[in-house]
């Protein structure tokens, strides 16, 4: 949709005259580097052109009115600015309201009501972070119509925090860091301990990133995450009965394979297993990016998925297909599951001549073998959560 329909739906919904203004939150997908973030080691995600629009205007009174367009039969969800509780009734628009109580506990000011109207194009429960892109532009809707000064890594920290501690997720801080800080033709390399980070140029040549959809239900996804931080968080407890470190990510494969014998449970050493290497993986996907090297690029990002089918058990048998069929596919360099995993997506790096016939033969033997297609999305890399001042 465009600013005009999307303006005229507000107009339409809340029955207003107002003038809202325009913001947008991208999505992310995550080159490389996954399950490591709550681990404190190093991710390398992207920005992409997909995300959240959000059209917005003040209100007079105390009341916050939410709609989104890709949920029309919730109707309209109505709370009060006083009382900014979870309920499990407001459905997604907790994600938005657990976004401004954050904001307002860390000491802003948000005076009045607001009308907000959401529109994303990421596909919801695809593991593209459509509810971090949810907080992310709730969080520069406040910044705008409250002429608030929230420093950007602040704002990333309070969209996490309200994952963790008011939707319950214990997510690390890349989706939020990524949507926050995200620019354009760059990738971002973060350490996930310190919040360091620096960008990185993706020149892929004629090389294109395809994102593909599996279309399976993320049902278990938050639960299994949750169990999964919890096994790498006792594997850390026993490593440290011998060794100095607050994180997995501060320990290379080769201290982890001196080390591993202190972890007691064979599940929790597969776990950490994969945070190590990946980390590592994260690290030297990163070097051979600056050189030029995209096919050894393309190589990590396979070995990656492997181990998060073989070590950390996230894939699940429809991203395993898609992997094994991108692998095989002529002109791709290097194909994995993105996101947190449980269904959602897969990335490829396909040449360009071959993306046609790379959808083509995908859906075909995807098709054949679960009942249903996967979708393909070609998403730019973008700028990250911002207001929107020209047309789009």
């Amino acid at each position: 949709m465009n600013q005009h329909e999307l303006s005229q739906v507000f107009h339409e919904i809340f029955e207003t005259d107002a003038e809202p203004r325009f913001f947008f939150a991208p999505g992310r997908i995550n080159l490389i580097g996954e399950h490591t973030d709550y681990n404190g080691g190093h991710v390398f995600p992207a920005a992409i052109s997909l995300g959240t629009y959000a059209v917005a205007s003040p209100r007079s009174d105390q009341k916050l009115r939410f709609y989104s367009q890709n949920f029309p039969q919730q109707g309209i969800i109505e709370c009060e600015l006083g009382d900014l509780s979870f309920n499990p009734d407001h459905d997604w628009a907790n994600f938005p309201k657990g976004m401004i109580q954050h904001i307002m506990k860390d000491g802003f000011s948000i005076s009045h009501g607001m009308d907000i109207l959401f529109y994303g194009n990421i596909p919801n429960g695809a593991g593209l972070s459509s509810s971090a892109s949810i907080e992310m532009v709730t969080g520069v809707v406040l910044e705008g119509l409250f002429d608030l000064d929230i420093e950007r890594i602040r704002m990333i920290q309070l969209g996490q925090n309200v994952e963790n501690h008011y939707i319950g997720v214990n997510s690390g801080i890349m989706d939020q860091f990524a949507i926050g800080k995200g620019k354009k033709d760059f990738a971002l390399l973060l350490d996930c301990q310190t919040l360091d980070y620096h960008y990185a140029p993706i020149d892929l040549a004629d090389h294109e990133i395809v994102i593909i959809n599996s279309n399976k239900q993320r049902t278990l996804a938050a639960s299994k995450y949750n169990e999964r931080r919890a096994e790498c968080e006792q594997a850390l407890a026993d490593l440290r009965t011998e060794l100095p470190i607050s994180s997995l990510g501060e320990l290379t494969a080769e201290k982890f394979e001196e080390a591993k014998h202190l972890i007691g449970n064979s599940t929790n050493l597969k776990r950490a297993k994969h945070a190590v290497y990946e980390n590592e993986r994260t690290l030297l996907a990163l070097k051979e990016l600056e050189q030029g090297h995209i096919e050894a690029f393309g190589k990590l990002m396979n070995t990656s998925h492997v181990s998060l089918r073989d070590d950390y058990e996230v894939t699940g048998a429809e991203l395993d297909k898609i992997a094994e069929l991108a692998w095989a596919h002529p002109g791709v360099l290097g194909a994995r599951m993105t996101g947190a995993g449980f269904g959602g997506c897969a990335i490829a790096i396909v040449h360009e001549a071959q993306v046609s016939s790379f959808k083509e033969n995908l859906a075909a033997s995807y098709t054949e073998e679960f009942g249903y297609p996967p979708s393909f999305y070609e998403a730019k890399i973008s700028d990250g959560a911002k207001e929107l001042r020209e047309e789009f």
